[in-house]
């Protein structure tokens, strides 16, 4: 699934296109930047209409990032890499004047009405502006994950930590109904990225051991390169001590699953299947990714396979009954709907159930044609 950058919806006037308002509510984009040719210039023409000003902080591009940066139109300022993005975030914030600031990276861009939303948002009190950012998967054609992220911030917010940086501030969070699409996921984009976030999340646990969001995302950055065992200890620690209502948990609960079952570890991921079921009743990447680890068991152990094939039947079932939930942190497009009911039909191929199969296959079939597009969803 590919996405078309915002457009403007309709004639703009100040700095960079966007609509004036009162001083106070001014808006400025602010990037840190390091070698995005292939994408800075996307991002900007979906947000360079909306702001006032927009800032790029630049930390060492060997490619022609700077250039076309401010060929778009960006205030281009330049900074040492330190290991730091907290440190770096904070450096171009200090450039911004105005006194409301939208946090993009190079491989983002706004989504089709985003723009709008946001200089609104700036009109009213302070607060801590949460966007959905959809980050686009490998895989399945169509499949995408929203997150929560606190995105438009008030003057006077600074950021912390080294690496998976987050704002600092008593303000209160409110979600807006504007999109930000990622395409940083993806393998291309992920193999440039090999080996600098874990080196600097060990550097920042190496000062913060107890840190359960530093675990998960080393888990999570182990786990993405196939090194499993080592994932499961970090996934462990951050279980143990994560805040119940943490937005971070449901993603955090699954990937421990499919960790437990990429290393064969089938008892224990069962057993965490059934302490957490109680919580997720209204998740249906829980009830997919369950169905996921009981056929790889049955695969694994085909002795147990009488006892299991209902339940994995009965897991993917659920997924389709609870439904997409988009407003799910980490929920994968697809899991409530089109991907669960593919899975189910290549289960009953496999039992040579060939009505039940082909049944399934149309209702895949409808299902993706009937799953809600994200604003500004195209094809080429």
């Amino acid at each position: 699934m590919k996405h078309r950058p915002a457009a403007p919806q309709e004639p703009r006037t100040s700095a960079h296109g966007a609509k004036g308002c009162a001083s106070s509510a001014r808006l400025a984009l602010v990037m840190i930047v390091r070698d995005e040719a292939r994408c800075i210039a996307r991002c900007l023409a979906s947000a360079l209409p909306w702001v006032d000003e927009a800032i790029v902080l630049d930390t060492g591009s060997r490619d022609a990032t700077p250039q076309i940066a401010r060929a778009c139109g960006a205030v281009v300022h330049h900074a040492q890499w330190r290991d730091d993005f907290a440190a770096a975030r904070n450096a171009a914030l200090a450039f911004a004047r105005a006194p409301w600031r939208l946090v993009l990276d190079a491989d983002e861009w706004l989504e089709e009405g985003a723009g709008a939303v946001l200089r609104e948002a700036c009109a009213g009190e302070s607060a801590i502006g949460l966007l959905r950012v959809t980050s686009q998967l490998d895989g399945a054609a169509g499949t995408d994950t929203p997150s929560w992220l606190p995105r438009l911030l008030p003057r006077g917010v600074h950021y912390a930590g080294r690496i998976h940086e987050q704002p600092v501030s008593v303000l209160p969070r409110r979600r807006l109904a504007a999109g930000i699409v990622h395409d940083g996921y993806l393998a291309p984009q992920q193999q440039a990225k090999r080996g600098r976030n874990e080196r600097l999340l060990r550097m920042e646990l190496a000062a913060q051991p107890m840190d359960a969001y530093l675990h998960y995302q080393l888990g999570k950055d182990l786990e993405l390169q196939g090194r499993f065992g080592e994932a499961l200890p970090h996934y462990a620690d951050a279980l143990a001590s994560v805040a119940p209502n943490a937005a971070w948990r449901h993603d955090l609960v699954l990937r421990r699953l499919y960790t437990l079952k990429c290393a064969q570890s089938f008892e224990a991921a069962l057993a965490l299947a059934e302490a957490e079921m109680p919580h997720w009743q209204h998740s249906p990447d829980f009830f997919f990714t369950l169905g996921d680890l009981l056929l790889d068991w049955a695969l694994h152990a085909p002795q147990r396979a009488g006892e299991l094939l209902p339940m994995i039947e009965a897991s993917w079932l659920r997924a389709i009954e609870i439904g997409e939930q988009p407003a799910l942190n980490d929920s994968v497009r697809g899991r409530g709907s089109f991907l669960a009911a593919h899975n189910l039909a290549a289960f009953h191929a496999s039992l040579g159930h060939e009505a039940a199969a082909q049944r399934w296959a149309r209702q895949a079939a409808a299902l993706r044609d009937a799953a809600p597009a994200l604003a500004g969803a195209a094809a080429d």
